[in-house]
């Protein structure tokens, strides 16, 4: 404790070994001492009107034209400002500091302590493996965090900017004199010159890869914190958003990829993440065999029992009663970090990370089913594989027991080749879900009963997303009701509904004829499904033309078709041209 006790009892404050490194003026100083005095008596907290009173005349208010002296030994960091009990953030005003107290900062003790901040580097020495300069690294990043941090004024920092800065330049030359004195090859290093990445994306990249080290679901996942991370001002954050954006190097190149997450103020945020390929060529840097991740769509290719489908929409695409939006946002909502942790804390959900969810979509043919589906996963950034429920009986004659259990086999099988976890459909499962047969005697009955009991049991065990759609829910058996999270119904569309579809659908590139009124075409009660279909038609009637114009009467053509109706009976529900 020499450089204390030397600090606090010294004659002259500018001869004492830790004046240089206050860089503060000797006024300054002086409250400092005052300060730590009062602290090795035992005062954690120091008044700073007793502070100021001691050492300046309160006869012509002088103490008051000194509150500058206090402010600035905050902003430096030597002490810490107590509100309530509580350290406080440097954001008071002048005159309110006068009756606050103050506190020896962290930074302050270490330096009475220690004699010095200045980083205590060892003697520059070669790497010898990549987890030794690994570390150097992440020690970057949370310099570079840190200094973030402090930049944002949002929390109390131990150090001030600019000795941080002073860090940040030490570490990054000691990993420059390392590199230069190392054989060895350092595997992320020859990753950065591989891929050409230029100073900022490599410590997008560090940060990402410290993420992983750590567990997963810290901080450095967050766009802005990213952003933070690389920028100096207001004017580089916008200019480096482009660097995280769809086209950027590092996501077209497949180094990263994010997941889009509903917050709690219903916003969406993107959460970044390394691809399992780089991940393992840089975790498993001397595995001879090269680790590769087989595209879903490829190894579907291969098989015979699933679709792999292809969105073209997402949630915000696609026209939803506001409650099963609602519904639906909830599902999403669970990969937000809180949400999740809420979840295991509560014991409801396990340690097993992503969605959990077993979903009926139920409702008439063409109200959306599919579709909602198909842009669930593309809101949630996930692949969706289908399988036709109807073909189950038909394909395997004779084996449908046995081959209900391969649905979920082969879908975990594809799912673990190509590490992903896809969303997986159950198309016109009305057969899996529909009420078990009582005291059937025939083979048929028995083997229908076998088949459902399967499914109940695969349902049972199922992880991740799962979901069924079915015309008719009146004939569930109950059984398979309670297994399921959500029911949600798909009804026709309302009028209003059908004018957003409409709106949504019609080609907006097209020439229609004068006094089209579209809200005309909403009396039809058609479901999503119809109006597409009628559009296409309508399209393919209109585009053989020499004037391709869209007009009414080619639309009710096509409407009287698709219902099945007579020109007559048609002019009965629609509307006089």
């Amino acid at each position: 404790m020499k450089y204390l006790i030397e600090f606090i009892e010294s004659g002259d404050i500018r001869k004492t070994a830790i004046y240089k490194h206050l860089k503060c003026h000797k006024a300054e100083a002086e409250l400092i001492r005052f300060v730590c005095q009062g602290y090795v008596k035992g005062l954690e907290e120091i008044s700073v009107l007793d502070m100021l009173k001691s050492h300046y005349s309160d006869k012509t208010y002088t103490y008051l034209k000194k509150l500058p002296l206090v402010k600035k030994l905050l902003d430096l960091g030597w002490i810490t400002q107590i509100s309530f009990g509580q350290l406080k953030a440097h954001e008071s005003s002048q005159l309110e500091l006068l009756n606050a107290s103050v506190t020896p900062s962290i930074a302050l003790l270490r330096l009475l302590e220690e004699g010095s901040l200045e980083i205590q580097l060892p003697d520059i020495k070669p790497y010898t493996d990549h987890l030794e300069y690994l570390q150097d690294q992440f020690d970057m990043v949370e310099l570079l965090h840190r200094i973030a941090t402090f930049k944002q004024g949002a929390a109390d920092s131990s150090l001030s900017i600019g000795r941080l800065k002073n860090k940040l330049t030490l570490l990054t030359t000691r990993i420059e004199e390392r590199l230069k004195v190392t054989d060895t090859p350092i595997v992320v290093e020859e990753f950065f010159e591989e891929k050409g990445l230029d100073e900022k994306e490599k410590r997008i990249f560090l940060a990402l890869l410290k993420e992983e080290y750590s567990g997963g679901e810290g901080q450095f996942r967050d766009m802005n914190v990213l952003i933070e991370l690389i920028s100096f001002d207001e004017y580089e954050k916008i200019k480096n958003r482009a660097l995280l954006e769809e086209g950027s190097r590092l996501i077209t190149e497949g180094v990263i990829d994010y997941e889009e997450i509903l917050n709690m103020f219903g916003g969406v945020s993107r959460s970044f993440y390394l691809q399992d390929e780089v991940m393992q060529r840089i975790i498993h840097p001397k595995k001879s065999k090269k680790v590769t991740k087989l595209k879903l769509d490829m190894l579907v290719k291969e098989q015979d029992l699933f679709e792999y489908l292809k969105p073209a929409t997402t949630l915000d695409d696609v026209v939803l009663h506001p409650k099963t939006r609602e519904t639906l946002q909830t599902v999403v909502k669970q990969v937000d970090k809180s949400v999740a942790k809420k979840l295991r804390e509560w014991g409801i959900k396990g340690k097993r990370k992503g969605i959990d969810a077993r979903i009926i979509f139920y409702g008439a043919a063409g109200t959306g089913k599919t579709m909602t589906a198909m842009s669930l996963a593309k809101t949630l950034k996930r692949p969706i594989l289908s399988f036709d429920c109807s073909k189950i009986l038909s394909m395997y004659v004779g084996e449908s027991e046995k081959n209900v259990r391969r649905i979920f086999d082969d879908f975990k099988e594809l799912s673990t080749k190509a590490k992903v976890e896809p969303i997986l459909l159950l198309n016109e499962a009305d057969q899996f879900l529909s009420s078990r047969s009582e005291g059937a005697g025939s083979s048929a009955d028995k083997m229908h009963n076998q088949m459902q009991n399967i499914f109940l049991e695969q349902i049972e065990q199922f992880e991740g997303i799962l979901i069924a759609t079915t015309n008719l829910l009146g004939n569930i058996d109950k059984a398979f009701s309670r297994r399921f999270n959500h029911k949600i119904e798909f009804k026709k569309p309302g009028k209003k509904q059908r004018l957003r579809l409409w709106q949504f659908m019609l080609p907006e590139n097209a020439d229609y004829e004068e006094g089209f009124e579209l809200s005309l075409l909403t009396r039809y009660e058609l479901t999503g499904g119809q109006i597409n279909l009628i559009i296409k038609n309508t399209a393919y009637k209109v585009a053989v033309r020499a004037e391709s114009v869209f007009a009414m009467q080619d639309f009710v053509e096509e409407i009287e078709k698709e219902l099945g109706s007579s020109f007559d009976a048609a002019k009965s529900m629609g509307f006089k041209i």
